[in-house]
């Protein structure tokens, strides 16, 4: 693959502390509408730490958050990054059948697109949710006009991961790129280093020095991906979650935004449509 040199990929998943994974079993979607946004404020605090940093990135916004928040999206495009799809409804992949699937990402795409007034090429399941039983996917955002899915974590995970398929970009059958989130092999096993809660659990010189070892070791670009709700320490707590989703979703919240300007500081960050463009045009 042709690569833009020392270039790594910065990738934001635009959906608010509400809307994720480790929350559905305590809000349900019809209860969304009745919750206090916030991801509006923490994408435009994002967007200002990006560019003070001189970082451009790809925002994978959900379909339901564009919808309410036009002008969000628009602001986005404005200041030279990605727009790319995460879907309308943030219904993991693999609990929809494929008419719905369809139906969901053709939505979100509609949505985006009229917005932006560009294709929109780019798509990334919730919770990483392509996996061996959905494959079906891959041939249906084809069609639906994506040149690229970054949809798999090849580590295993209660949640995602299928740790057997590739750790590196490829052109699936089905004739879009998968990029898959990056991991490191170390002591017989595929470490997830990729962003998101691992990063806020781990200090800062841990993730720099596991980055910097997968660069050395690997020909291709590093891609780190988070959430707006991650910078967010004063957001809503959810009541009646359980202890593991609660450490996992609010864990170390206030340090964030200083260990995302250290990241940010230390290494190059472009989208992934600018990592890969030479890749894509093919």
């Amino acid at each position: 693959m042709t690569l833009l040199p020392k270039l790594n990929a910065l990738t934001v998943d635009v959906e608010d502390y509400f809307h994720v994974a480790a929350f559905e079993n305590n809000i349900k979607p019809a209860d969304w509408h009745g919750m206090q946004p916030r991801v509006d404020r923490n994408t435009r605090q994002l967007l200002d730490q990006f560019d003070r940093n001189g970082a451009k990135a790809t925002f994978f916004f959900l379909g339901w958050v564009a919808e309410r928040f036009p002008e969000l999206v628009k602001e986005v495009k404005r200041r030279g990054h990605e727009v790319a799809s995460h879907g309308y409804a943030h219904t993991r992949v693999h609990q929809q059948s494929q008419a719905e699937f369809t139906a969901d990402i053709v939505k979100a795409k509609d949505i985006l697109e009229q917005l932006t007034g560009e294709a929109v090429i780019g798509y990334r399941a919730p919770s990483f949710s392509i996996n061996k039983q959905s494959e079906w996917a891959f041939d249906i955002l084809k069609q639906a006009g994506h040149l690229y899915s970054s949809s798999t974590y090849p580590v295993k995970h209660d949640l995602y991961g299928v740790p057997d398929w590739p750790q590196q970009p490829y052109l699936r059958p089905e004739g879009i790129w998968e990029i898959p989130m990056p991991t490191l092999t170390m002591y017989g096993r595929q470490l997830p280093i990729a962003g998101g809660g691992y990063f806020r659990l781990m200090p800062y010189w841990l993730s720099k020095k596991l980055i910097s070892k997968f660069l050395h070791n690997d020909e291709m670009p590093y891609m780190f991906y988070f959430h707006p709700w991650e910078i967010d320490p004063a957001q809503p707590r959810v009541a009646g979650a359980g202890r593991k989703s609660r450490f996992r979703h609010y864990v170390n919240l206030d340090k964030m935004e200083h260990k995302l300007d250290r990241l940010l500081t230390d290494f190059q960050w472009g989208s992934l449509g600018q990592v890969y463009q030479e890749t894509l045009k093919r």
